[in-house]
């Protein structure tokens, strides 16, 4: 058998994600869990051109190929324990969808709910991105559900969706959602909901109940708290006034 040639290839970024998501951590692990997630691909020169995206604004879904920026320096692993099997039992990195690549490429489908390309820009507008804001993206295609969608495929270890814990709010943590929502139109209840729900820590973490947490999503620092049978978010803090405090 022919052995692959050992050329080197490299792959420019055609964009970056503007992304509701600011850190690793609470990023739901599979695309479309969190449909109140919102992003943005802004497509860089050369490639921000009208014409590279004609015809695209036809298809509801797409496919996004990119890297895993922030993992690439931690290399790659053989094998990986999934948070699915509780962090317990180590599969093959071929057989999972860890950050922990050889190539560092991810792979998602994500809404596209427009396309702007006023002020000598093309930005990509998105829903339901699982993608951690600055993310370089690669390649983008359109999804065909009759091609991309196999209805009899086996899922192996993730065979349904994760299970769903409830998420709570004080009364606090209610009026600073409403007021934020209020003031920039952006779902923030309805996203630390689905974020949360999923439960987004670790699996040794998922052992340790009663701990306080903290998720940035867009500009605010979710404080929450994780209990035995549900999740309480306790407040909700402007990442800029925090780090004022703490400066």
């Amino acid at each position: 058998m022919q052995q692959p040639s050992s050329s080197l290839y490299t792959l420019e970024p055609i964009g970056i994600i503007h992304s509701c998501y600011r850190e690793k951590f609470g990023i739901p692990r599979q695309p479309g869990l969190a449909t109140a997630a919102t992003a943005c691909i802004e497509l860089l020169p050369p490639f921000n051109r009208p014409e590279a995206v004609q015809g695209l604004e036809g298809f509801s879904h797409l496919w996004l190929q990119f890297i895993f920026h922030q993992t690439l320096a931690e290399g790659w692993r053989p094998t990986i324990r999934p948070p699915r099997l509780g962090g317990e039992t180590r599969v093959g990195v071929f057989a999972s969808r860890s950050t922990h690549r050889p190539n560092g490429l991810g792979l998602s489908v994500v809404r596209l709910k427009g396309i702007d390309t006023q002020n000598g820009k093309v930005i990509l507008e998105l829903e339901g991105s699982d993608l951690l804001n600055g993310t370089p993206i690669v390649d983008i295609k359109p999804y065909l559900p009759w091609a991309d969608a196999v209805a009899e495929a086996e899922c192996g270890f993730a065979p349904e969706p994760p299970q769903i814990r409830e998420v709570r709010f004080t009364p606090e943590a209610t009026l600073d959602c409403e007021a934020y929502e209020k003031l920039t139109g952006r779902p923030l209840a309805t996203l630390v909901t689905q974020v949360l729900s999923q439960d987004p820590r670790p699996a040794y973490l998922q052992r340790r109940p009663g701990r306080n947490h903290g998720i940035q999503l867009w500009d605010q620092n979710i404080r929450w708290q994780a209990n035995d049978d549900h999740f309480l978010v306790t407040a909700i803090e402007s990442v800029e006034l925090l780090h004022e405090s703490t400066a």
